[in-house]
């Protein structure tokens, strides 16, 4: 029996798209509410601002709307993240995923997240999925690093970033399995093993007991 650790965005869920979605949503509630800028601009704004500030930064609209020079933005702030927020109502996982996690458990295996960023905002994930149930223990750091994985008793990591998800993991002796999903599918790693969706998980031979990294 081994244990798994998950990663949530693109691995259990496709993040990459919800956060266009969402983020396209926010944009389109700002011109609603009376912002006369053209969406497509104020996308490629709002995008420059995720690069620089991250993903898991709070204030996206805040920050456009002091890029735009707006004195008064609350009321499109507002307008923005609630309908960020209302699209979260249609996040769902990868079809296979419950099956897959089901499976795992029934078979004996322990299994884990190990995802970065606000802890709160990733239970609200798991939550919103309806897949916390699966899991024995959720583990979350604000940016994955080698001393996180090192932390975390020796398993199985199943992720989609090729370094923050599997080379941190296998220098840190785990066993990798690198899921070609999202932005960064097309990216080269070193994984122990590469699949194209949970479900072919299941049929690596040997992968729970398998000793060398």
């Amino acid at each position: 029996m081994a244990r798994i650790y998950f990663d949530v965005d693109d691995t259990l869920f496709p993040s990459t798209e919800f956060a266009e979605l969402a983020r396209k949503n926010g944009i389109r509630a700002m011109v609603e509410m009376g912002l006369d800028e053209e969406p497509e601009n104020l996308y490629s704004m709002l995008m420059e601002i995720v690069e620089r500030t991250g993903p898991n930064y709070t204030k996206h609209f805040d920050e456009l709307c002091k890029k735009l020079n707006i004195k008064k933005p609350a009321r499109y702030v507002a307008a923005a993240v609630a309908a960020y927020h209302d699209t979260k109502t249609s996040i769902m996982p990868f079809p296979e995923v419950p099956s897959v996690l089901l499976k795992l458990r029934e078979s004996g295996h322990e299994l884990y997240v190990a995802s970065e960023g606000d802890e709160k905002k990733q239970w609200d994930k798991l939550i919103r999925l309806g897949v916390q149930w699966f899991f024995h223990g959720v583990f979350v750091t604000k940016r994955k690093s080698l001393s996180f994985f090192r932390e975390l008793e020796k398993g199985v990591v199943v992720g989609d970033h090729p370094i923050r998800d599997i080379e941190y993991a296998r220098h840190a002796g785990h066993i990798t399995v690198r899921v070609l999903r999202g932005k960064h599918a097309k990216e080269p790693s070193d994984a122990n093993y590469e699949i194209k969706n949970l479900k072919e998980l299941l049929n690596i031979k040997n992968i729970f007991v398998e000793k060398k990294v």
